[in-house]
């Protein structure tokens, strides 16, 4: 069966690391997906997913991504069944992922404002050596050339094949 998500969007919060009785990192977080579309009183819709990434996906998504953070995520989905505080059984459905990447340059990432890069917002003034576009080469010219190349050719109206 297949069973494949993409989908890029914003961090809710920020990920919250956590490792199981085994050791394995696991890290739990939600993104903000926009729909694309205005409601009826103009405002943009979200929809709110739940993502969980394990072992060295966890660290990664925890050290890099913060609330505010645009992330691409490509994995599966996952449903689970449990009990809530009051005995109630649920079923939770999640995105696991199995990629997880920047969607948006680093100086409009909040977490890489640690790093000694701008913070959100601010972008970073471009180095002298991405101020000017370097020289391109000049385009191919093509000649207009002679339609003979787009002959009508003669048949009996049998098809060849």
């Amino acid at each position: 069966m297949l069973n494949v998500v993409a989908i890029m969007g914003r961090l809710v919060a920020d990920p919250q690391l956590r490792q199981t009785n085994t050791g394995k990192n696991v890290a739990s977080f939600r993104i903000a997906c926009d729909r694309g579309r205005k409601d009826a009183n103009g405002q943009f819709q979200a929809d709110f997913f739940d993502v969980v990434a394990w072992d060295r996906s966890a660290e990664f998504v925890c050290r890099y991504f913060q609330k505010g953070s645009l992330i691409a995520i490509d994995g599966r989905l996952q449903s689970r069944n449990y009990q809530d505080k009051n005995g109630n059984n649920r079923t939770a459905i999640e995105i696991v992922a199995s990629n997880i990447n920047f969607a948006a340059p680093k100086s409009q990432n909040p977490a890489a404002s640690g790093m000694g890069a701008p913070a959100y917002g601010n972008p970073a003034p471009a180095p002298a050596e991405y101020a000017r576009p370097a020289a391109q080469p000049a385009a191919p010219a093509y000649s207009a050339g002679s339609n003979d190349d787009f002959a009508l050719i003669e048949d009996e109206g049998d098809l060849p094949f």
